[in-house]
């Protein structure tokens, strides 16, 4: 009986294997993307790429891991979880208002450690943010909000944590 069970185990997790989500990787530069747009500069450019395209970009670099199932399946719903949330690859497509209001959050996000995430760190460790990295994301993205002017009449939002 639990020869079977595991041999039915066995074969479902095989069979599983030929089903495999699309890679999150496109040709070249998307001319979308946020350095088609606005001034992003070498070292936060490189931090960026090292630590927030994986999930944020139209660009992912996959572990070796991702060609087991159902780990991949789980990986591109994560991975289209972050384009939702932000994509770099399609930043230049944002309204201004958008734009101010997701360079706030980058801010936020690297400044409070809640990006990258600890369970994309448990694996990525190089990843991870040195203190003065954080800082040169945040005050980037903060002086980039400042040079983005919303059109009169807009509101502009804010994010602000509930106490």
């Amino acid at each position: 009986m639990l020869r079977n069970v595991l041999l039915t185990l066995l074969g479902i997790l095989v069979f599983i294997q030929f089903f495999r989500p699309e890679k999150n990787q496109a040709e070249g530069l998307s001319p979308n993307d946020i350095t088609t747009k606005y001034a992003v500069p070498a070292n936060v450019q490189g931090v960026l790429k090292r630590s927030c395209f994986d999930c944020h970009s139209n660009n992912t670099t996959y572990p070796w891991y991702d060609n087991i199932q159902p780990v991949a399946w789980f990986l591109a719903n994560h991975i289209k979880e972050g384009k939702s949330e932000l994509n770099f690859s399609e930043f230049a497509t944002y309204p201004p208002k958008k734009a101010r209001h997701k360079l706030e959050e980058v801010g936020e996000a690297v400044t409070d450690g809640w990006m990258p995430l600890g369970s994309y760190l448990w694996i990525h460790q190089d990843a991870k943010l040195k203190p003065e990295e954080a800082k040169l994301i945040a005050s980037w993205a903060s002086g980039l909000r400042e040079q983005i002017q919303v059109p009169a009449g807009e509101e502009e939002e804010h994010h602000h944590e509930e106490p």
